[in-house]
């Protein structure tokens, strides 16, 4: 399935594969004992597919997904909400673990809160 792109002056063909692992059982007998045969096919699927690698380089023009989400405001918030519950929580002694942990925790709600 070639996938073709063109305008006035241009034109380009790109054909799609991927390699696809196969694995077959060749079974025994009482004198020969059974195996397993292993190859490798390469398969054409269409240009669009996730895994589609064209020829032997990628296209330039394709886009990737790159989450550039940031949640660091979430995180800083979350954490100083967290510590504060962790030392309105705990008591004595029991403060020198429940503020770092109540910031640990915080944050990672915060970051989740805020979309990262």
């Amino acid at each position: 399935m070639a996938q073709q792109v063109s305008q006035p002056g241009y034109s380009k063909t790109s054909e799609c594969f991927k390699d696809e692992y196969r694995e077959e059982y060749v079974p025994g007998t009482k004198d020969s004992p059974g195996y397993v045969k292993k190859w490798s096919e390469k398969v054409e699927i269409p240009c669009d597919s996730p895994t589609a690698v064209e020829g032997t380089s990628q296209d330039p023009t394709s886009s990737k997904k790159v989450d550039d989400n940031s949640c660091i405001e979430g995180s800083v918030i979350g954490g100083l909400l967290g510590a504060g519950a962790g030392a309105a929580l705990s008591r004595g002694n029991g403060r020198w673990i429940g503020v770092p942990v109540g910031a640990a925790a915080g944050a990672l709600v915060g970051c989740r809160v805020d979309g990262g």
